[in-house]
């Protein structure tokens, strides 16, 4: 009698499993969307992902960004197909890999051709407006109304391009571009229309210039020292070891440390990239006198005390000194991001404009904050790499939940495009989102994703490299002047410490990623042949300064 009963008792729960299961995905593919909801897609440049306390509080405390993971989703891997501003911004713009919209560094031009989705939305009847940086042109595409930084823009009474002529706003930039977002969402939207609303800061880009109002408070921080800050490269290849990223021999002194010039020439410092001091002038010298007065009252003081100390500093020291100085300014570019995040979702909370928008906040891609000894980006490496992704889609993504897939910027259009109810050009190369935001994981179809960085030899010397990253492995090819492979453990080695691809132990594990690294590559339209045509295209650019660079296509 015992028997049967646990039978049919087993059989009733796996029955009821088994309903509860396929009822809930029916749920959730039968959950009906809203049509047409408002899209906010907010950017900063170069935030990394260790400066937002969603992901690691060991910096600083990011309460208002931590707002969209908390009532959204977190994406812990996601990524981008080449870690440089420009070349990032073309991929989303666009979802394409760079080899195919043009811009594959900041020196070849953008595919004036492309599609971009703000085109495909404002032909859907969206509105599209701009504020803050895109990098690249003066007059973006499918954009109704733009007021954009030329070039990397100013951190101080910052000029802009809009679509009638240049204007000069007196202020700090990225308290600058959220006042310019939310005066459209008040006055100069359609409110019975839905929008497409870009929000684009400047911060924390290089040279990592605080608002005033954070000078005094983040100068006086003392902060956590990576645990890589003194690496010596040792179990990595070629190009760790030769790329221009340290903080103490490769970061200016003055445009970066905020040395004053005449205090390194006193110390007998040399500008060595011969546009550090050239960079101090641009940005401070920018400052009105109220903002410089300020400054000085902060700044004078901090240069004077090193000023007095430098003689007797050996190299460790100052390497922490300058790590120290680079932490309180690009966090304290930080603080006044996260500001300006609250004070857009106070006032899409107050107008209710929050129940029926989509918000999206990211970057253009990761950045080093003294990890391996450095700053900047470019490798393939996890911290310039990898990028933050938050989502919050009020009764639609369930609030508080965290997303391991391998989503890249790439996938960008091909997402909004959905959300928007517009179909995708089957060009783009991308995966929407959608599915991993409702809840139906199983739809998620990609578990590689492919890399390449192309700017060398230029600044920073990070050489040439594509890769295949899977959430466990990530195998890299560097070429053109060296020809090495990389394979990192993503699981057991988190910091990426030890280079395995000669590792028997991991010999299976090599054959069969460069053959998914072959198929990727195939599949996205790149080859051998195209690496040596764009490598010869950048040469000749190089060589010969004063002519157009030649388009890719």
């Amino acid at each position: 009698m015992h028997i049967k009963t646990s039978k049919i008792l087993s059989t009733l729960i796996f029955i009821g499993l088994v309903s509860c299961q396929t009822s809930k995905k029916d749920n959730a593919e039968n959950k009906e969307l809203p049509k047409r909801p408002n899209i906010i897609f907010m950017m900063s440049d170069d935030h990394a992902y260790q400066a937002i306390s969603a992901y690691s509080d060991h910096l600083i405390e990011t309460p208002n960004i931590d707002r969209l993971a908390d009532e959204g989703i977190l994406f812990t891997n996601a990524c981008v197909s080449n870690s440089i501003c420009a070349p990032s911004r073309a991929t989303i713009l666009t979802g394409k890999h760079c080899h195919i919209h043009g811009k594959v560094d900041n020196v070849f031009p953008f595919d004036e051709s492309q599609m971009t989705f703000p085109q495909l939305l404002q032909k859907a009847g969206y509105q599209t407006a701009m504020f803050g940086k895109l990098h690249f042109g003066n007059n973006p595409k499918g954009i109704d109304e733009f007021k954009i930084l030329p070039g990397q823009g100013q951190y101080y009474n910052p000029d802009f391009n809009t679509n009638n002529g240049k204007i000069t706003v007196e202020g700090y930039v990225t308290d600058i571009i959220m006042d310019m977002t939310i005066n459209w969402l008040e006055n100069d939207r359609n409110k019975d229309e839905p929008f497409m609303l870009f929000s684009m800061q400047k911060a924390p880009h290089r040279e990592w210039l605080p608002a005033p109002r954070h000078f005094k408070e983040y100068t006086k921080k003392t902060f956590i020292e990576p645990e890589t800050l003194f690496d010596t490269y040792e179990g990595r290849g070629t190009a760790a070891k030769t790329a221009e990223m340290n903080l103490l021999t490769h970061m200016n002194w003055a445009g970066d440390s905020k040395l004053y010039p005449k205090m390194m020439a006193e110390l007998g410092i040399k500008d060595v990239s011969g546009w550090d001091i050239d960079a101090f002038h641009r940005e401070v010298g920018r400052m009105n006198p109220e903002q410089r007065a300020v400054w000085d009252s902060v700044y004078t003081p901090l240069m004077e005390d090193f000023k007095e100390k430098y003689p007797k500093m050996n190299k460790k020291e100052l390497m922490k000194w300058r790590y120290q100085r680079y932490m309180q300014d690009y966090l304290g570019c930080i603080a006044s991001v996260d500001e300006n995040v609250g004070r857009l979702l106070d006032y899409l909370d107050k107008t209710k404009l929050a129940e029926n928008t989509i918000i999206i906040y990211t970057s253009d891609q990761g950045f080093y904050l003294g990890e391996h000894g450095w700053f900047d980006k470019r490798f393939v490496y996890d911290e310039s790499f990898k990028t933050p992704l938050l989502i919050r889609w009020p009764n639609v993504i369930k609030a508080g939940i965290t997303n391991t897939e391998m989503v890249q910027n790439l996938d960008f259009a091909q997402t909004i495009l959905e959300i928007a109810g517009v179909d995708a050009p089957k060009d783009m190369q991308g995966e929407s989102l959608l599915p991993l935001l409702i809840g139906n994981d199983e739809e998620w179809t990609r578990d590689a994703v492919y890399y390449h960085y192309y700017e060398y030899p230029g600044i920073h010397m990070v050489k040439r490299h594509y890769a295949i990253i899977t959430q466990d492995y990530k195998l890299i090819h560097f070429y053109y002047d060296i020809d090495e492979w990389e394979l990192y453990d993503r699981k057991n080695d988190l910091n990426e410490m030890t280079n395995v691809i000669d590792d028997p132990a991991y010999a299976d594990i090599v054959v069969q990623l460069k053959e998914q690294l072959a198929d990727l590559r195939k599949q996205y339209g790149d080859s051998s042949e195209l690496d040596q045509e764009i490598l010869r295209k950048y040469l000749e650019a190089q060589a010969n300064p004063n002519i157009e660079t030649v388009p890719l296509h």
